[in-house]
Order: structure tokens, then sequence, then C-alpha cells
């Protein structure tokens, strides 16, 4: 009997040990870059990134759509939010390519988008997620690239994931987001930015 209640204790303890193990192969990072269209379809280029969501976050609206989100008085930014393997591509990896797609000395929002749901943030889940952020924003402003970093690092607060009809955009309309990143400017405000 004491043997079988040991194996059971070890069966239990494996499963668990596993489920933790199996937690640690996917992590979320939160952040706000203006267009989220635009975001996604860049994230989902890297690799180790396993999924990303577009949605609104940081505001004080319930529930809110595109469209309130949009027309600014919610608080909410559009963002996105990207699962990724930490063992492929790590927080502060993910943080360095994320400075790469932003503007990150516009407080007006970011390219032709204008208005405080367009603005730069980066959302953190923990105390680790934000002191790598803080080092990062830090790191840039210390590389005497820029004069000011506006992007600000804010604790997470509960995510909306936007309509189906918004996820994955680039893809279901390709040629009508090829003309609105052309025509925003982002690639070319990118490229002056970041060379």
């Amino acid at each position: 009997m004491k043997r079988l209640i040991s194996l059971l204790l070890l069966a239990l303890m494996m499963s668990v040990g596993g489920q933790a193990m199996a937690a640690v192969k996917h992590a979320t990072a939160i952040f706000a870059g203006g267009c989220f269209w635009c975001m996604q379809s860049d994230m989902n280029k890297v690799p180790g990134v396993e999924k990303t969501v577009v949605g609104y976050t940081g505001g004080h609206t319930k529930d809110p759509t595109y469209e309130q989100v949009s027309a600014g008085g919610t608080g909410h930014l559009e963002a996105i939010e990207v699962t990724f393997d930490p063992a492929k591509l790590s927080y502060k990896e993910l943080l360095n390519v994320y400075w790469h797609d932003i503007d990150p000395t516009d407080a007006s929002g970011q390219f032709c988008d204008k208005g405080h749901q367009y603005t730069s943030a980066i959302f953190t889940q923990g105390r680790e997620q934000k002191e790598i952020a803080e080092q990062s924003k830090q790191a840039l402003i210390d590389s005497d690239k820029f004069k000011h970093v506006v992007t600000v690092i804010r604790p997470a607060t509960k995510f909306y994931p936007a309509k189906t009809y918004h996820q994955d955009y680039y893809k279901k309309n390709p040629l009508r987001y090829r003309y609105y990143r052309y025509s925003c400017g982002r690639d070319a405000r990118l490229k002056k930015i970041w060379g």
C-alpha cells in the first residue's frame, strides 16, 4: 500500500512538474505601437513568436469596440498580445524588435495615426518584465540616438481582443493593407529613424 501511495505521489509530482515546464515554454508580452495591423504583420515574422492577437488595453471602457477606441475617449490603446517561446526568443530580444517597429519619440501617436489611442507603450506583466523593459528603454536613451523617448512602461491591464475582422488583417486584405501602410509612411519613417 505504501508503495502504491508513493508511486501515485510520484506520478502526481511529475504531472505537476510537467505542467510547470510546459508553462515555461510560453510567455506573453503586450505592446502598443500605433496601427495594430502593422504590428501584427511585423511580429508574426519574428522567429520564436508563436501567436499574436490584436486588441485594446490600458483604458477604462469595458469591452471596447474598434470604433470606440478609434474615436478616442476610452483610454485604450491599439495593442498586440504576443505569445512567444522564451527558449527561442527572450523578452529582451522581443523588446528590441518592438523598439525597431515604432517611433519612440512621437508623443502624439505613430506615423499617420495620431491620438492617445495610437501612442506607444509597453505593458509589463510582473516585476521581471518591468525591470527588463526599463533597462531596455534606458539603453535606448543612453545610446544618444534619440533626444527623448516618450514610450511609456505601464503595468498590464485587461487585454480585449479585437473582432475577427481585425485579426491578421494584412493577410485577409493584402492590397488595402499595403496601401494603408505605404500611405501612412510607416516604413519610410522607420528607415529614417533606425537606418
